[in-house]
């Protein structure tokens, strides 16, 4: 026969009681709530620190297929993949692909690369620079390109891609000039 302590403690072990689950409840939700916007900041930064490195790694394919094929390859902004726009936002989508020099502004056939775009980011090349154009040697025509990659609004987390005209690509923060005007286009 058990006893009136031994009753008490099978019992008490069986479980949780309902005051000891909304205390858990209430202490996780109190934790998530503190973590939540720190996770936000960490998300946006690491889809920046993402749409940088696509950026780079497109940026050398379009180089590497104009020096394996011996053909100038273009690199321009693009909403449909297909057609070049006339824009320095880059957030929409871009596309590669080779060019003739009689129609320098758009892609000679079908792209050799498309990217979407990021619906959440500004990507701004540097005023004037609507297309980068690699000619077969590598070297990137123009004149030096810098692309600012930011949140509107969020100027402090902005980064950056310099290509030179050698064709290099460095990446790194954006300066304070180049984040404030990226963080306030729309």
């Amino acid at each position: 026969m058990r006893t009136g302590r031994e009753a008490y403690h099978s019992r008490r072990h069986g479980g949780f009681t309902l005051i000891e689950a909304a205390i858990v409840l209430a202490i996780a939700a109190i934790l998530l709530g503190i973590a939540m916007p720190t996770m936000g900041r960490m998300l946006a930064h690491y889809q920046l620190i993402t749409a940088q490195i696509e950026l780079i790694a497109s940026l050398q394919h379009a180089r590497s297929l104009a020096i394996t094929s011996g053909r100038r390859t273009l690199l321009c902004p693009s909403m449909n993949g297909r057609q070049c726009v006339d824009s320095v936002r880059w957030d929409r989508g871009w596309a590669a692909g080779r060019y003739r020099s009689t129609q320098a502004s758009q892609l000679d056939g079908p792209p050799a690369l498309v990217h979407a775009g990021y619906a959440r980011l500004i990507i701004m090349s540097s005023d004037g620079r609507t297309r980068i154009r690699f000619q077969p040697s590598g070297t990137a025509g123009g004149s030096n390109a810098t692309f600012t990659l930011c949140r509107a609004g969020h100027a402090e987390d902005a980064l950056a891609l310099r290509l030179s005209l050698a064709g290099r690509i460095a990446a790194g923060t954006a300066a304070p000039n180049e984040a404030r005007l990226c963080a306030a286009s729309h």
